[in-house]
């Protein structure tokens, strides 16, 4: 284990267990570049998607005394905020980059990777929310291009900033469990379109919404009222990928870094209501990790909209909670089990002669397994830190595009309504060159 008094940096910068969680160099601003009236120790955030996410990150922001100095939506209904800068494009934002330092951005999820890597390239530091992008091939560019920009990022999976998470991944990694075999994750009906097709005919386009900008680079199709816009999309396979989607970057991501998963070798999928224009009513998708080093093959076992993972799996939880919660993720190893919750922010463990849970610091058998990761105060606090020069974040693009591609995957694989062999490294469907057309789709003509 490494000595818990090695500093931040030194552990980030050492730690072969956790290389995935590496960030970009953060760049730190001085004050002659801040805002004209923006003291040094604040940062000028320019927020793009003024949506309900969008809406929780400037409070966020302004309860830790940033500066919310632009916001931009192609529905003008949403950026009537005082003492803030109003865009409808993202592109008329970018260039007045001198007047902020910072993006965080809440569009829907196929608008994601664009306005991330066009604020990148402006030399902004940037917060997206969840999922990272939208398909397979974003994912591979975003985090590619992440590792090259001296600007910090952070993927909004605020689960990764709690103790519990990071304390699970030391448990992990300790050998506690033992070797692990499988992740179970669990998730009830969701509110969105699923399992149909889109409604027929049209409504009239809201009041200052542009419909075009809004639809950008996927396929045009009509204003329909309460259907897509606003909070629906994500059932919608041409704007976001449903439960798998949403989820992955939370319940994926502690056990993929705690073993350093890459790719799945192969991916199955079982459900109800597939083949629609919407996610599964229904599903069950398997990822299937091959075997790396001392790790032995892994699987992530992804349930929604009522199905669930096997009564053996999960043994322990109605003894010690009264009840089975809607939501759940589960780690199981030879000798133990971690109960972390869908986003990875609880930490329950159970050896395997144990009845029930227990904590994860207070079990007898974590109890000797030192601290290895340093903690942080708040996901977005880290992310502000980090712009001022202070650590690093512990879920940069970089590995939130990771995450983000493992679950696009499973999305290709329902979508396709059949088992999948995977060439992670290729990013192909292995027998299957008509799935490119799911990895990495071709833009609507006029938004290349």
């Amino acid at each position: 284990m490494i000595n818990r008094k090695l500093n931040r940096r030194s552990f980030l910068t050492g730690s072969s267990k956790i290389a995935l969680a590496g960030a970009a160099l953060p760049m730190f601003v001085p004050s002659s570049v801040l805002g004209a009236e923006a003291p040094s120790d604040k940062l000028n955030v320019a927020c793009i998607g003024m949506g309900q996410r969008t809406s929780v990150l400037v409070r966020n922001l302004e309860a830790r005394k940033q500066n919310i100095v632009a916001v931009c939506d192609v529905d003008a209904n949403r950026t009537g905020r005082k003492k803030a800068k109003a865009y409808k494009d993202y592109r008329k934002l970018l260039e007045n980059a001198k007047t902020f330092d910072a993006v965080a951005v809440g569009t829907p999820d196929h608008w994601h990777s664009r306005i991330c890597t066009a604020a990148m390239q402006a030399g902004k530091h940037v917060f997206c929310e969840k999922p990272l992008t939208h398909t397979v091939a974003e994912a591979r560019a975003l985090g590619e291009l992440a590792g090259k920009c001296k600007v910090v990022t952070q993927t909004g999976n605020q689960g990764s900033a709690s103790t519990n998470f990071r304390r699970s991944i030391e448990l992990i990694q300790a050998g506690v469990c033992g070797r692990i075999k499988e992740i179970h994750i669990w998730h009830p009906p969701h509110g969105w379109p699923s399992g149909v097709n889109r409604p027929a005919g049209q409504d009239k386009i809201p009041a200052g919404l542009d419909w075009d900008f809004w639809i950008g680079p996927a396929p045009m199709r009509p204003y329909k009222t309460g259907i897509y816009h606003p909070r629906k999309w994500r059932g919608w396979y041409d704007f976001g990928g449903g439960s798998i989607a949403d989820f992955c970057c939370h319940s994926f991501s502690m056990p993929v870094k705690a073993l350093g998963l890459e790719y799945p070798e192969r991916i199955e999928v079982s459900g109800k209501g597939l083949g629609k224009e919407s996610f599964a009513e229904s599903c069950t998708v398997k990822f299937h990790f091959p075997a790396k080093g001392t790790r032995g093959p892994v699987t992530i076992n992804f349930y929604t909209g009522g199905d669930m993972p096997p009564a053996e799996a999960m043994a322990g939880i109605k003894e010690t909670f009264n009840r089975v919660d809607r939501t759940g993720a589960l780690v199981i190893g030879e000798k133990g089990t971690i109960r972390a919750g869908l986003w990875n922010s609880e930490c329950y463990l159970k050896m395997k002669e144990d009845k029930k849970f227990r904590g994860g610091f207070n079990h007898d058998a974590a109890k000797g397994i030192p601290q290895t990761i340093p903690r942080a105060h708040g996901h977005m606090e880290e992310w502000i830190d980090a712009c001022k020069g202070k650590g690093k974040t512990f879920s940069p693009f970089e590995f939130g595009a990771h995450v983000t591609e493992i679950g696009c995957i499973g999305v290709v694989a329902l979508r396709m309504q059949k088992n999948i062999e995977w060439d992670g490294k290729a990013m192909k469907v292995k027998g299957a060159p008509d799935a490119e057309a799911l990895i990495n789709p071709k833009p609507r003509k006029g938004w290349a």
